[in-house]
């Protein structure tokens, strides 16, 4: 963990962000006091970005014991997640939104059957039939997705689906909100672009769980993201090494390196066609999330902290994974032409990131 806080900082200064919360799927894993302790004097140390820990729901991500959540958020996080490690056991689930709801935190669930997954690859369909590799159904996300709505609307917990990637998943959200249901959702910018049609070329900076979707899917995170029924959009940056991607497409990690392209790719796919205002999709980057985990950011009213990003909409980038600064260069766009660039990122009134490529 000695290097964690200084490259993701770096990229999320670089991608325009003041402030990130981040998972607990480090090793160890964040669930302890002394752990979530740790984190934060790393990041202070670092200063480049404001981090906010997500605590564990269970020991060791095991999902079989809860974690310690009330020492770690008195020492810290701001919700609990197992991150890409769903909670199996209903029970747990259930414990951990009764538990949390005790201290105003939101469980994040990454919403997938593991038995159904199957240790699938790509979503199931017609791609993965033609590609010979094994499937991910969208029903392994949205059978989860149902069962813990039912169990927020249950508990009275506060539930947070983590990137919603299918059509019916998109539904199942917006039901339950319309019932009153405590829930809330996120999409990635991945998930609203990429269809499984990029998997085709067996790159394996499109192997991302949950896996890139249908046209339809996307659609419907589009469309989600328009009515409100998804409310904050997110990174789910996970970086890794190049020899965890320069493998076959079987035995690659999953995850994308998101931090440094998501203003641009928001603009250009939301913004520009007009999905979203420009006003709307910064909301859902900075206030709503920041609202999400009850943390004091995202807003320019006097008192607040001066973290501000200077952008210039209309400015044409061409992504150059090379130049990341992040310690993963594992992403689908390299090369691609988009709109929107970081001009500068403030935090706390000094300026933690400048574009030179002026």
């Amino acid at each position: 963990m000695s290097s964690f806080a200084s490259k993701p900082s770096m990229s999320a200064a670089a991608g325009g962000f003041t402030s990130v919360a981040c998972m607990p799927n480090t090793n160890p894993a964040v669930d302890s006091k002394s752990i979530v302790e740790f984190i934060i004097e790393r990041a202070e140390k670092v200063g480049l970005t404001n981090v906010y820990p997500i605590g564990a729901i269970s020991k060791g991500l095991e999902g079989e014991e809860l974690s310690e959540i009330g020492d770690m958020k008195y020492s810290g996080i701001v919700g609990i997640s197992d991150d890409g490690n769903p909670v199996m056991n209903s029970n747990l689930m259930r414990r951990a939104l009764e538990y949390s709801s005790m201290f105003d935190l939101p469980v994040i669930s990454h919403c997938e059957d593991i038995p159904m997954s199957n240790e699938g690859v790509i979503n199931e369909g017609l791609t993965s039939t033609i590609l010979g590799l094994k499937g991910i159904p969208p029903a392994a996300e949205e059978i989860m997705v149902e069962r813990d709505i039912r169990i927020a609307e249950f508990t009275g917990g506060k539930l947070h689906i983590a990137h919603v990637s299918t059509k019916g998943s998109v539904e199942l959200v917006r039901q339950a909100k319309s019932k009153g249901i405590n829930v809330t959702a996120e999409a990635t910018p991945h998930h609203f672009t990429l269809t499984d049609e990029a998997t085709k070329t067996f790159d394996t900076n499109t192997k991302v769980n949950p896996p890139l979707r249908t046209a339809e899917d996307v659609e419907a995170i589009r469309q989600g993201l328009k009515d409100g029924t998804i409310d904050a959009i997110v990174t789910d940056h996970a970086p890794h090494a190049i020899e965890d991607k320069d493998v076959e497409y079987d035995y690659a990690d999953f995850g994308i390196s998101g931090l440094e392209t998501s203003l641009p790719l928001v603009i250009t796919k939301l913004v520009e066609p007009g999905i979203l205002t420009l006003s709307q999709a910064i909301e859902k980057m900075t206030y709503i999330p920041a609202n999400i985990i009850n943390i004091p950011k995202g807003t320019l009213k006097p008192g607040n902290d001066a973290d501000i990003t200077i952008i210039d909409k209309d400015k044409t980038i061409i992504v150059n994974t090379k130049e990341f600064k992040s310690k993963g260069k594992n992403s689908p766009f390299n090369n691609w032409e988009l709109k929107g660039s970081v001009e500068m990122t403030i935090k706390g009134g000094n300026i933690v990131y400048e574009n030179k490529d002026n």
